[in-house]
């Protein structure tokens, strides 16, 4: 097992009622390292009886916590947010060590992560209702808001510190106690976070953390429980479904956080160097294993060849190592599942006449590396236009005409995010409105930010996490009629 100082200082119990404790079972589950493909330690194993546990947890806490000051509850995620600051090293070589992104890009997430429990601080404070005068004039109308109650949360493996801080920051800020559950892929980060909050003195109960490698068989229960108030999910919209079935039965406030397949438009206008950058930032953030990359590169026919070869520069000039090397810029994948699917979807697209410009394999090396590859000549017809390639592949279609490359762009049923460069500023609103997408990114590659609302549409969910929206997920609104 390769050792590390960071690793060694994670507590790798279960974290329920403000106790870490084992596994009832005294089972564990093995986290590995996908750049060496070594196993980097072994946390609990929840079982279904852990997770009722933790859910009896936040149950019993829910009444006193939402009781608690709303100044509390900020200063609480601000010394959070402090403290994350001032331990970004570390969390950034967990993230590194357990998911693979260079140290450099798992940096710029902390500094990301980190921000939600800042933003959310400040916003604990601005929760507010409203009084009115009833149109008949005989009743005073008082709508206030009110903590939803107990949530579960369940969280991926890409983003292992920002998924939970934008998840975790508005529940705090509204007074919600919460279970949740990280990927077993990458539980390091979230345990890490739970002893910071532990630290900064969140009351035992609030805040409960389960890992486990048998997700249905754990959560399903919890989310059927009538104690659980809301769900809230990051990942595939394939278990989003389930889960959302799963939540019928107790009519939860649901928020989901789906899949992408994001349209990426060069118009023959856009500055071209811009767009190559932007499209860089889109694609290859975090090796592409991301909702929000950019999954479908429509290019106008006439800079088309000026793109793709700027962009096939760009891609083949990136260091491909362990990201815990200070030179890498490209990480490993997830696992071998995640290389035979970046496989596949590159294979078919070149069986069906799609030309690799750069790249187009795995490296050889120990590890799940994949090159940054270019490719051009796509089809309409490949997989990749339909699926979520999650991996470092950009691939180019042209077109001519901007209604047409416009119903390309929403011919899927996905809606996360979308981007498109151009320099008419009337083109930019006419697009920004006809895009079917919870968000655009106009002459830029890189929209997440903690102080606007990131979601989608159709089959990528619904519900908003960050800006003045994401609280709203996590509070009930009351209305209190008052007759003179």
């Amino acid at each position: 097992m390769a050792s590390s100082a960071a690793v060694d200082g994670v507590a790798k119990q279960l974290f329920i009622g403000g106790q870490w404790r084992d596994a009832t079972d005294g089972k564990t589950l093995v986290v590995d390292n996908p750049a060496t493909g070594q196993e980097l330690a072994k946390v609990a194993d929840a079982s279904p009886a852990d997770g009722m546990a933790a859910l009896t947890a936040a149950a019993d806490a829910q009444k006193e916590w939402a009781r608690t000051d709303p100044r509390e509850r900020g200063e609480l995620l601000r010394k959070a947010f402090e403290l994350i600051t001032q331990r970004a090293d570390l969390f950034a070589e967990l993230m590194t060590l357990e998911m693979g992104k260079p140290l450099a890009e798992a940096r710029g997430e902390v500094t990301y992560g980190g921000e939600f429990f800042r933003w959310f601080s400040e916003e604990a404070v601005r929760i507010s209702g409203r009084y009115s005068v009833a149109p008949s004039g005989g009743t005073r109308l008082l709508t206030m808001k009110q903590p939803v109650g107990p949530v579960v949360m369940i969280t991926p493996w890409n983003f292992p510190l920002a998924m939970g801080t934008r998840k975790i920051g508005p529940a705090i800020a509204a007074g919600c106690t919460m279970v949740v559950k990280p990927a077993a892929e990458t539980p390091l980060t979230m345990l890490a976070l739970a002893q910071l909050l532990e630290e900064v003195g969140l009351p035992g109960g609030v805040l409960n953390v389960i890992t486990t490698s048998s997700s249905g068989q754990v959560m399903e229960p919890i989310i059927r429980d009538p104690r659980t108030r809301k769900l809230t999910f990051t990942g595939s919209t394939a278990v989003g479904r389930k889960l959302i079935e799963q939540s019928a039965q107790q009519v939860l406030r649901v928020s989901m956080e789906l899949g992408g397949n994001a349209p990426f438009i060069v118009f023959d206008d856009a500055d071209i160097d811009a767009a190559v950058e932007g499209a860089m930032l889109a694609k290859m953030r975090n090796i592409g294993e991301a909702c929000t990359a950019a999954n479908r590169l429509y290019v106008h026919a006439s800079v088309a060849d000026e793109f793709a070869s700027k962009m096939a520069t760009k891609m083949g000039g990136l260091v491909v190592a362990d990201g815990m090397d200070p030179k890498s810029q490209v990480g490993p994948l997830i696992n071998q599942k995640a290389i035979d699917k970046v496989e596949a979807l590159v294979k078919d697209a070149v069986d069906r006449g799609a030309q690799v410009v750069t790249g187009g394999s795995t490296t050889g090396e120990a590890g799940f590396f994949y090159e940054p590859t270019v490719i051009t000549d796509l089809p309409a017809d490949a997989d990749m236009v339909r699926e979520e390639i999650f991996g470092p592949v950009a691939a180019i279609q042209t077109f001519t005409d901007e209604d047409d490359v416009i119903a390309k762009a929403n011919d899927t049923e996905y809606g996360l995010a979308s981007y498109f460069f151009t320099r008419d500023f009337s083109r930019a609103i006419r697009v920004a409105e006809a895009l079917e997408y919870g968000m655009v990114g106009v002459n830029q590659g890189i929209i997440s930010n903690p102080a606007a609302p990131f979601g989608g549409v159709k089959a990528s969910g619904f519900g908003r996490e960050g800006g003045f929206e994401g609280i709203d997920e996590y509070l009930e609104d009351k209305y209190v009629g008052i007759k003179l």
